[in-house]
């Protein structure tokens, strides 16, 4: 939100530098973010006079340009070529210079005038156009000045452009009332008045206001006061709409706002002076003379000022006439009912819309304007009457005209101030220092709450209903504090703190704990939206399209689900790496997973999952080579380690695990890990290629996703042992077995321990072969069994029986034989 520093000064009179009120702004809590040195238009028009067309003839090499000399002031007339169609001779017309910067409408970048040959004839300047000095839109032909112009006057003296200091404010969604000059001004106060009692905020005047006659009345009626609080309403005829004074379009241009007609002006004008935003409508558009609040039929199709159609929701409140809508309520209007050049009478709308109805509707159309963002927040209900005599008020002045009708006011059930018990003891506990209530009563005056009792140290409090966010005891100490001064509060002498036990096991630490383990392992955390595209799932098995939650009214088509794995959004991430050449990646992600249980309705509480889950992603090389040693590419085995060293390092006893065989629609070459009752730890595999085309990967990409609340749930259960270190060596022996290829090394390990309990201690892969001379179907496990006796060193013949036990076991089992 953007804050005119001289706009600012018309509200609140003080001396104070920008750069000074910018520092208070955002010890207030309405934080700055730039502080910017601007002109109402870019460039200021620096280098552009007001010139005197002293000849013109036609260009003797082109049929479309004139050579003409302009008196701009100077000794000497410029001779200029110029390209319009309606320059001639005695016209007062803008000169850009030799030198000078001009600034195009719709153009971030200028262009600096130069002396030239064009065709043969020298021309030393420009007579400039409207949208070319960025003053308008109109390229018709060059600006043509009152007669009366002063040659030789600057064009920023005669169209009286300002400087002005623009103050960027981040405004946070509880700050709503901060949202505007007056409500900036009305901080900035809160803050001045508690070193100088004089300051306060001066409120435009409207004493003036009152009807000229009742010719043009407008009914209006509102069928659903639930979405429209209060609507006020007048009429105003006898208009001339045109291009705004100087003052207006200043002020609008000095925050970034581009003037339209001198109405819709003055409507974004009281929109930025005062935050509530208001409506015009042509007149001629309000059929019947009546004006209805109300929601219009499912479908309903409704074109919008940028000239796009929209279809209608039943939720979407509507500002319509007698026979149709004119207006999406507090967020955009139609492009039949606007104000256009040939608008002579309006009927000016001031209204308050219930926050949730505008956000639905704003967030299902995917627009986001001025007004939609403040009412989204919360507009004062009790400010609409004002707006409409102040707004009533400068159209006169700038359109001339007439008030035509008494102001209509619709307001059921008048919104009251909130009603807050202060304690000054809490107001100390939680302040951490012991504030004067002179000074506290002083701060409240000048935050609008009012003080209705005093007893016992505790104050009822009436907070006025524009500070929607102010509704607590703790909001109202939070207000105290902002506007005493945060950086008054002095840091304690000592530190009190209270011994809290933490609840086994600590989540957050095992979270830690791992995720260091994972960068030390080379992994980048990797943070992504858990709203995602539900048209990702259209195809798939392993997480139907069916058990996506989707959202009712969301920002785009491609955040309009919540996921329910954290693959995509890895793949997602992975692809914009690549992209842009960073191919290698090792990437871990925490995250919530979401799904709707199969078969249950989605009114239904209890019929949504979710899940936190663990991702691992790895890609491209694992190790980069040298001039002596070639790249190594990440393997699928590479992953299953890393996979299952957090299970170790979280106390989980791999040797009991059970692993699957797990191939989807997702995944190919994929394992399983589950306990020995059946509870998932994890599932990994190499990301299918056709998954991958989708993506515009085309690198083998491996993914492990983890069941972290059972990981969890199995850490609690770790118990720690400890015993003392072997006292007697431990013995190694190798076989080397020929196999089925469907024997998998998981059965031999699985039968190892199952045929020798006491003795066997590690049974570990360090070769596999497999080739024409072994026959078909046939592959070579090369396996060291460790084998020790914690009572007694191991004898060659124990050593000998143990590992013939297992030969023979093998043979029976699993049909192996020696090599």
């Amino acid at each position: 939100m953007n804050i005119s520093y001289n706009w600012l000064k018309n509200y609140i009179k003080t001396d104070l530098p920008a750069n000074e009120i910018a520092k208070i702004l955002t010890d207030l809590g309405l934080e700055v973010g730039s502080v910017e040195t601007v002109d109402t238009v870019k460039g200021g028009l620096r280098g552009l006079v007001v010139g005197e067309v002293l000849t013109c003839k036609k260009h003797p090499n082109a049929d479309k340009l004139s050579v003409t000399t302009v008196d701009v002031g100077e000794e000497k007339p410029l001779s200029i070529v110029c390209g319009a169609p309606n320059v001639a001779e005695g016209q007062k017309v803008v000169v850009a210079t030799v030198g000078a910067v001009l600034y195009p409408v719709d153009s971030d970048k200028g262009f600096e005038i130069k002396k030239a040959k064009i065709r043969g004839e020298v021309s030393e300047g420009m007579i400039c156009a409207e949208d070319e000095i960025g003053l308008g839109n109109n390229h018709e032909g060059i600006m043509v000045l009152d007669p009366a112009a002063k040659t030789g006057t600057p064009a920023s003296e005669y169209f009286n452009i300002e400087s002005d200091v623009l103050i960027e404010i981040d405004l946070t969604p509880n700050r709503i009332d901060g949202a505007s000059h007056i409500g900036v001004a009305r901080d900035l106060a809160a803050y001045l008045k508690q070193s100088d009692p004089s300051i306060k905020v001066e409120w435009p005047r409207v004493d003036e206001y009152k009807t000229d006659n009742h010719d043009w009345p407008v009914s209006v009626k509102v069928e659903n006061p639930e979405a429209c609080i209060r609507y006020s309403g007048v009429t105003i005829t006898g208009l001339e709409i045109k291009e705004s004074p100087a003052w207006l379009k200043n002020r609008l241009l000095a925050i970034g706002q581009a003037p339209i007609n001198n109405v819709v002006d003055v409507t974004n004008f009281i929109l930025h002076e005062l935050g509530q935003p208001l409506h015009a409508f042509d007149g001629d558009k309000i059929t019947g003379n009546k004006v209805i609040v109300k929601t219009l039929p499912d479908g309903t199709k409704f074109t919008t000022l940028d000239g796009k159609e929209r279809v209608l929701g039943n939720q979407d409140l509507m500002i319509c006439n007698e026979r149709e809508g004119m207006c999406i309520a507090g967020v955009f209007g139609g492009i039949d009912s606007g104000v256009t050049k040939k608008t002579n009478k309006i009927f000016l709308e001031s209204a308050c819309f219930n926050p949730v109805f505008v956000r639905k509707t704003a967030r299902r159309h995917t627009l986001n304007t001025d007004a939609s963002f403040r009412f989204e927040r919360g507009t004062d209900p009790n400010i609409t009457i004002y707006a409409l005599k102040r707004a009533a008020l400068l159209i006169k002045e700038v359109a001339g005209g007439t008030i035509s009708s008494d102001i209509v006011d619709i307001y059921p059930e008048p919104v009251k101030p909130h009603d807050v018990a202060l304690s000054l003891k809490h107001v100390e506990r939680l302040v951490g220092k012991k504030i004067e209530s002179r000074q506290i009563r002083t701060i409240l005056q000048a935050l609008d709450i009012e003080i209705l009792a005093e007893a016992d140290g505790v104050w009822e409090l009436a907070v006025p209903p524009y500070r929607v966010d102010v509704q607590r005891e703790a909001d109202v100490i939070e207000e105290i504090l902002r506007v005493y001064g945060y950086n008054n509060v002095e840091a304690p002498g000592k530190l009190n703190a209270t011994i809290v036990y933490r609840e086994k096991p600590d989540v957050g630490e095992l979270r830690n704990t791992i995720s260091a383990q994972l960068v030390g392992a080379g992994f980048v955390e990797i943070i992504n939206n858990s709203l995602t595209r539900a048209a990702y799932y259209e195809q798939s098995e392993t997480y139907p399209r069916n058990q996506v939650v989707e959202l009712a009214n969301p920002l785009s088509s491609d955040l309009n689900g919540m996921r329910q794995t954290l693959l995509l959004g890895g793949l997602e991430t992975i692809r914009h790496n690549r992209n842009r050449q960073n191919a290698n990646l090792r990437l871990f992600e925490f995250g919530n997973c979401y799904s709707l249980k199969a078969g249950k309705p989605k009114t239904e509480l209890n019929s949504y999952r979710e899940e936190e889950k663990l991702a691992l992603f790895v890609t491209g090389n694992k190790t980069e080579g040298d001039w002596n040693t070639p790249d190594t590419k990440v393997s699928f085995f590479d992953l299953k380690t890393w996979s299952l060293n957090i299970l170790e390092r979280l106390g989980i006893d791999t040797a009991n695990c059970k692993e699957y065989d797990c191939n989807n629609d997702l995944m190919s070459e994929g394992l399983q890990y589950a306990t020995a009752d059946g509870m998932e730890l994890f599932q990994m595999g190499m990301v299918k290629p056709k998954l991958l085309k989708e993506f515009d990967i085309d690198e083998p990409v491996y993914f492990s996703e983890m069941n972290w609340p059972a990981l969890i749930k199995l850490s609690a259960k770790k118990e720690v042992t400890f015993s003392e270190l072997p006292k007697f060596p431990e013995v190694k022996r190798d076989l080397a077995l020929l196999l089925d290829k469907k024997v998998m090394f998981k059965d031999i390990r699985e039968l190892a321990f199952k045929t020798e309990k006491k003795l066997l201690r590690e049974v570990s892969l360090f070769d596999v072969f497999e080739g024409e001379k072994l026959g078909a179907g046939k592959k070579s496990y090369a396996i060291t069994f460790t084998l020790q006796d914690n009572t007694k060193t191991l004898k060659d013949k124990q050593i000998d029986k143990t590992m013939n036990n297992l030969t023979r076991v093998f043979e029976k089992e699993l049909g192996a034989k020696l090599r």
